[in-house]
């Protein structure tokens, strides 16, 4: 199991199918996953707020799959190292401190701003967009990582995407990179 530690930020938990690849990836072990309560409470009142069609519960027993799915992944002890911190959002500052207390490598994010080196390099952690650490992770691990897009591709049913159809819902959000070189691997998907 690597030792690479990253946690995820809510805004990289929703939408699904981002949330999806990213988790499939956890479970493989090329990194390790980490999140927290209150970052689920985040993800889970944003596809509220947009979906109000969905049911709470459905969206819990997502969360609580996710929780036994992958390893050691919950964070917790970290909330009282909030007040000391300091970040341009302050909403924010339970995500830094959860990194500080997981030992986390890395935050991804789609909020790189609300992240400044300047708060996080005293920690040793650095943020990266969604599209930066899939695409590190596709050029470091490809067989791995197309076996991740396969089993992904393969649990969609509705609708169910061809090879070619997953790299463009990918694209739409935001992972240009990532679908430039995955394409390449497309006998692999």
């Amino acid at each position: 199991m690597s030792q690479y530690t990253a946690l995820f930020d809510a805004n990289v938990l929703y939408p699904a199918s981002l949330r999806d690849i990213l988790l499939q990836l956890a479970v493989t072990d090329i990194f390790r996953a980490k999140w927290t309560a209150d970052i689920h409470e985040e993800w889970i009142e944003a596809v509220l707020r947009d979906r109000p069609d969905l049911d709470r519960a459905r969206l819990e027993r997502t969360r609580d799959l996710m929780d036994t799915s992958v390893r050691d992944c919950l964070i917790t002890g970290y909330r009282a190292l909030i007040p000391s911190l300091t970040l341009p959002d302050p909403d924010d500052r339970h995500v830094l401190a959860a990194a500080i207390v997981g030992r986390c490598d890395v935050i991804v994010t789609r909020n790189t701003k609300d992240f400044p080196e300047s708060a996080l390099e005293p920690y040793g952690i650095e943020t990266q967009l969604p599209d930066t650490f899939l695409h590190n992770h596709l050029s470091l691990f490809p067989e791995t990582f197309c076996e991740a897009v396969r089993k992904v591709r393969a649990r969609l049913k509705n609708p169910e995407l061809s090879v070619e159809q997953y790299p463009e819902r990918l694209q739409d959000q935001g992972l240009k990179n990532t679908v430039t070189e995955l394409k390449t691997f497309s006998h692999l998907l």
